[in-house]
């Protein structure tokens, strides 16, 4: 053989032999994976259009599952691969399971009625996170083995919550922590990262939370960053309230730089009339962040409305320190009252008016689908002082539409923007986010492409919160998929908040089929995900 038969014979060798391997990384990462063969499957999903959670372009290919595991993402056809259920997704896209960073289900997943947690499935949401606002247990451990245990439809994982630390220790005062009484919140954070709490969050703008200084939160986070946790936070205000939707998130920013933990802002947006048309500011002071070094991203829900209550909303946080008796003593002193009824009005054109915010829930059921501006002409007061007398008689949680759809796009392009429900109670965000965000933003406005708006409701979640082999269709990652096609829909509104989406016709949690052919099936196939596991 010549010297130059021998080259080429060589490299005709190579090339067979990178092309076998390229052919093949699946059907071997498979095999690593689960330990077997390939000689059966159990969810074979064929003839679908893969959005694989990458950004990468959808692609035709098919999906393997076996146990808990996908084994292959590839042509099943020429692996003659059998299994004992296939589906055929011909005409739909099958994308990894999305992941809700920011939903209020705490007591929804731990009762036997709502465990299963079909709203959520029925969008596409394979797992979701608790503990969200600064309201997580200290024992984040205790509480996701006893939901596991329970059984739960989706994965769940949870942080703990600064709120309900500060609150243990020093209840509604707005006094400073002494030297003590931070040892002893240092030691409940502790606590909670060692049991496998995904870091700490905060609700900066709610009382007590309101009332701490910026040194408190931040010798909180570093105890959170010993174990590798992340700062979750509700700004301390999202509007002009008190420090300014800049200042807070400057303020966001120094808690992660002095804490050297990464920062996720929950949920971004410009509130209100006053900071209409600052998303620009907010993302180039986030973007200079990124250039210093510093990980920061946030969450998103596609709704103009935010969902809050008439105290939240409306009152000053002056009024609501030392809590309910104190603020009724300042209701009484005529002084005060006036003073508090200035700043309510404030606050009220802050919000947009009275005919911006709408009754979702109520201890007066017959004030739910009113307007605050419609229950004062019912009454024929002024908005404020109605306001202040549901507050004083129950309260109200209240849908507020205060935010445009121009900043919701602006943010919603950014890379570092995920989608999060926010999921509450009597808003539609609990039961349509994931829909809506594909069906309005994807399909109907081309805000964003399908590839990126899959990858910022999966891998990239998942990245942020530090959950392994999740979020994206890989052989080895968990077998979380679901199968959808572009009909995807929200059908919950403000007076309907719970009316199912529709459009996911498959959802595999933990390789369980858990909506089969559009339908939920009662399986609990969801795990208590620890940020140590």
């Amino acid at each position: 053989m010549s010297a130059r038969t021998s080259l080429v014979f060589l490299a005709s060798f190579v090339a067979a032999l990178v092309a076998a391997l390229v052919a093949a990384p699946t059907s071997l990462a498979a095999q690593q994976a689960t330990g077997t063969n390939l000689d059966s499957l159990d969810v074979l999903i064929v003839h679908g259009t893969v959005v694989d959670g990458s950004g990468n372009a959808p692609r035709r290919a098919d999906v393997g599952v076996r146990g808990d595991r996908i084994v292959f993402v590839g042509d099943a056809s020429r692996m003659h691969v059998p299994a004992r259920r296939t589906i055929d997704a011909t005409g739909r896209f099958v994308a990894p399971g999305f992941i809700d960073p920011h939903t209020h289900l705490d007591r929804d997943l731990a009762r036997p009625a709502t465990r299963e947690n079909v709203g959520y499935l029925t969008q596409g949401v394979t797992t979701v996170v608790i503990g969200n606002d600064g309201y997580g247990p200290v024992h984040v451990g205790q509480e996701l083995d006893k939901l596991q245990q329970g059984g739960i439809g989706t994965n769940v994982a949870g942080f703990t919550g600064f709120g309900t630390i500060r609150g243990n220790v020093l209840h509604m005062s707005g006094a400073t922590p002494t030297d003590a009484q931070l040892a002893t919140e240092r030691a409940m954070v502790d606590t909670a990262m060692r049991e496998g709490a995904l870091g700490i969050s905060t609700g900066l703008f709610y009382p007590p939370q309101s009332f701490a200084a910026t040194p408190e939160v931040i010798e909180l986070s570093k105890v959170a960053a010993r174990y590798g946790g992340i700062y979750d936070t509700h700004l301390r205000d999202e509007s002009s309230y008190t420090v300014g939707l800049i200042g807070a998130i400057d303020e966001a920013l120094r808690i992660g730089r002095e804490a050297h933990i990464p920062i996720h802002v929950s949920h971004i947006k410009a509130l209100g009339v006053d900071v209409w048309g600052k998303s620009d500011s907010v993302i180039k002071l986030v973007e200079a962040a990124h250039r210093s070094g510093m990980a920061v991203t946030a969450n998103q829900y596609p709704y103009t409305a935010s969902g809050t209550s008439f105290s939240a909303s409306l009152l000053p946080r002056w009024a609501v320190q030392g809590g309910h008796d104190s603020l009724e003593a300042r209701i009484a002193n005529p002084v005060e009252h006036a003073r508090l009824i200035t700043d309510m009005r404030d606050n009220l054109r802050r919000r947009g008016g009275a005919k911006s915010l709408l009754v979702t829930g109520a201890r007066d059921t017959s004030l739910v689908g009113k307007t605050l501006a419609d229950i004062a002409a019912a009454r024929h007061g002024d908005p404020t002082d109605v306001a202040l007398d549901v507050i004083q008689h129950g309260g109200a949680d209240v849908a507020s539409f205060n935010m445009t759809d121009a900043d919701i796009a602006n943010f919603m392009r950014q890379p570092w923007v995920v989608t999060g429900s926010d999921g509450s109670d009597g808003m539609p965000r609990k039961f349509g986010t994931f829909p809506r965000k594909l069906h309005e933003y994807v399909f109907t406005k081309h805000v964003i492409s399908l590839p990126f708006a899959v990858r910022n409701s999966s891998a990239r979640t998942a990245e942020i919160l530090h959950l392994p082999q999740r979020g994206l269709l890989q052989a080895g990652y968990y077998a979380d998929v679901i199968v959808f096609d572009s009909t995807i829909t929200d059908h919950a509104t403000y007076e309907k908040p719970t009316l199912l989406s529709t459009g996911v016709e498959y959802v595999l949690v933990n390789g369980k089929l858990a909506i089969d052919a559009g339908k939920p099936n009662g399986v609990l196939a969801g795990r208590a995900l620890k940020r140590w596991q």
